[in-house]
């Protein structure tokens, strides 16, 4: 049974998508991230994709050089890191990182927002993802 895993801090998507990735704990995944100098109280987390690949990379995962222009769900390759909930403040973007992941044909997002009543989601309608970066199978 998939137990996704939940972001423990209010900044921390991007740490639990990783974890949900790479199959860790948040807790596991946010001494990785605090030993490379990556912190989810830092709110360039979840504004700049560097430090997400950063984690990957030293987990050795590889991901897309850049970031795709979502353009539909089907398009999407079977293991995603997507970007939603985009909006700018002080000029910058900022977003909510979610994984999508593709099954034996089975479709579905990982989200670790602590506030949903479920952490898989098919509600695929509800999620406006604007960009994507791919992620070569962990």
């Amino acid at each position: 049974m998939l137990k996704p895993v939940i972001q423990e801090e209010t900044t921390g998507c991007g740490i639990a998508s990783v974890a949900n990735i790479l199959g860790k704990t948040y807790s596991e995944m946010k001494l990785a991230a605090n030993a490379l100098g990556i912190h989810a109280d830092d709110k360039a987390l979840w504004s700049d994709t560097r430090y997400v690949r950063r984690i990957l990379s030293h987990a050795g995962v590889a991901t897309s050089d850049d970031e795709i222009p979502f353009e539909s769900w089907n398009t999407l390759p079977d293991l995603a890191l997507l970007s939603i909930k985009h909006y700018r403040e002080d000029g910058r973007n900022y977003w909510h990182w979610v994984v999508f992941k593709r099954e034996n044909g089975r479709a579905f997002v990982l989200d670790s927002a602590s506030y949903l009543p479920s952490n898989i989601r098919t509600d695929f309608n509800a999620m406006e993802p604007k960009w994507f970066i791919e992620v070569k199978q962990a």
